[in-house]
């Protein structure tokens, strides 16, 4: 019995060592008319990174399609069947990753559920016509530059290439033909 203790001992410590896996959810209001929060999403900032200028003057846009993409940067890559369809989508979201929250000056190391939550608050606060709640939803903990200069830069958020080409790779993995029917 202690034997097989001690044989245990290099296998928790490994459990021990590895970090969790960053998890996150789309708000409700994220999906409506679409059942599925990735499919929706993968349309959908797939639709805004394409443009020439993304969401040029439309920061609620340009918010909500950054909150989907980091959504979708930790929800696909545990998607066997997108990550099948495209061997480059878990790389590709890496780095778009690392693009938007450079632009908007994102913490690196911050979880991607309060980035989404946030986001979401400033684009519905937007919505709203409350540029003033818009900016305090978006916190200088998560958004280095605080919540007005971070407003700025969604208001004249920049083309992102990386970011584009992750969206575009997710949604040809989502329309991966098979049978004539989409696999998913």
């Amino acid at each position: 019995m202690f034997r097989l203790a001690l044989l245990a001992l290099p296998l928790l410590a490994a459990c021990a060592s590895t970090p969790p896996v960053d998890t996150a959810r789309l708000p409700r209001d994220a999906t409506i008319g679409a059942g599925d929060p990735a499919r929706g999403a993968v349309f959908s900032t797939n639709s805004v990174f394409s443009e020439r200028h993304p969401a040029a003057g439309r920061p609620a846009d340009a918010a909500r399609a950054i909150a989907q993409m980091e959504f979708l940067a930790v929800d696909l890559p545990q998607n066997n069947n997108l990550t099948a369809a495209s061997s480059t989508l878990v790389p590709d979201l890496a780095t778009a990753r690392r693009e938007w929250r450079g632009v908007l000056d994102i913490a690196p190391d911050a979880p991607a559920q309060p980035v989404i939550n946030a986001l979401f608050a400033a684009s519905r606060a937007l919505d709203a016509g409350q540029p003033d709640a818009a900016a305090s939803a978006l916190p200088s903990t998560l958004f280095r530059k605080g919540g007005t200069a971070t407003l700025t830069q969604l208001a004249a958020l920049p083309r992102m290439p990386s970011t584009a080409s992750a969206a575009a790779t997710a949604q040809q993995s989502l329309q991966a033909v098979t049978g004539g029917r989409l696999a998913l």
